[in-house]
């Protein structure tokens, strides 16, 4: 969005990086343990699993909690969880796509519906906003990596589709199967990334002012509070303004 970048502001605003910090690692572990069970526990022959080790050593998770859930999958854990992706409407019309991990979908399907109504929110039947993002592979460097020239230069050699570059870094965005060599390619050329993932890319934006996006982060914030809860996904877009009074 034009804004992605202001998405990962919001990620690290007002000090709430601590208080989701033991949450996120448990997320990316069950993510791990999860990648590991669905394929070969050496992330060098498990394209997905590489990809969530990767995150999860980009946001500092130690070795030795990655190590634990790879064992995990091993050791029979993961084998009850299913992925489910759900999607709606927040305030204001803003669509958001919300994906899970659980072992009770009862569970987070009442738990999902519950807090899009209690926060200006509907939950809508599968397909009813996802038309309106692409499925991509992003590859997240800091401005640090080198100038936009040289970055564009290396993402399209590594055979990415399009690069961002800002004040606070590059976004680069591959094909969704392209992505485990596109960011192969990248650390060759680049160096180790900040974040590589595959994400909804929105194709379409609504504008919030600032009541609007504060309505916004609360049902973010609140759907992110859930454990079952992997990732949330919104459309909108925001003035620099408004990003820097929330």
């Amino acid at each position: 969005m034009a804004g992605h970048s202001k998405w990962a502001n919001i990620q690290h605003r007002k000090g709430r990086q601590d208080a989701l910090r033991s949450k996120l690692f448990s997320k990316l572990s069950k993510e791990i343990t999860v990648a590991a069970k669905m394929g070969d526990p050496d992330p060098e022959k498990n394209p997905r699993l590489r990809l969530a080790v990767k995150e999860a050593k980009s946001q500092s998770v130690p070795k030795d909690v990655i190590d634990r859930a790879i064992k995990k999958s091993q050791a029979g854990e993961g084998d009850d969880y299913e992925e489910i992706r759900y999607e709606g409407y927040g305030p204001n019309g803003v669509a958001v796509i919300v994906e899970a991990m659980t072992d009770n979908r009862n569970r987070t399907a009442s738990t999902v519906r519950s807090t899009f109504s209690k926060n200006g929110g509907n939950l809508g039947e599968t397909g009813s906003v996802g038309f309106m993002f692409d499925r991509k592979g992003e590859v997240v460097y800091n401005a640090d990596a080198g100038d936009a020239d040289t970055v564009f230069e290396a993402a399209i050699e590594a055979g990415a589709e399009d690069c961002e570059s800002s004040d606070d870094g590059h976004i680069i965005y591959c094909a969704d199967s392209d992505l485990n060599d596109v960011s192969n390619a990248l650390e060759e050329a680049l160096g180790e990334s900040e974040s590589t993932k595959l994400v909804w890319k929105p194709t379409t934006t609504t504008e919030l002012d600032l009541e609007g996006m504060q309505k916004l982060m609360k049902l973010i914030d609140a759907l992110e509070d859930d454990d079952d809860i992997q990732r949330v996904t919104a459309n909108f877009e925001a003035s620099d303004e408004v990003m820097e009074q929330l």
